[in-house]
């Protein structure tokens, strides 16, 4: 669960959507196609919330960032094991 503090286009980023969560986490998910929240909503896990894309990018990809307290963090540390 999380708290949608931007969503909006960023030069650079493109569509990008950044999420605050619990402990000082905060994730950032950019270039993306469309956005499917607003700032301001809350968010729970499983939900989309965009459709990849290439806004401002040659090629569809998606920009994924992982931050506690303001300092990048290893994101395979959230994410489940394969």
């Amino acid at each position: 669960r999380g708290k949608v503090l931007y969503a909006n286009n960023m030069r650079g980023y493109g569509n990008l959507i950044i999420i605050e969560h619990t402990d000082g986490i905060v994730t950032a998910y950019a270039n993306n196609k469309s956005l499917n929240v607003k700032e301001g909503e809350f968010v729970s896990r499983g939900q989309k919330i965009a459709e990849m894309g290439k806004s401002d990018s040659e090629i569809v990809k998606l920009h994924f960032e992982i931050r506690k307290f303001g300092k990048p963090i290893d994101p395979l540390k959230f994410l489940p094991k394969q």
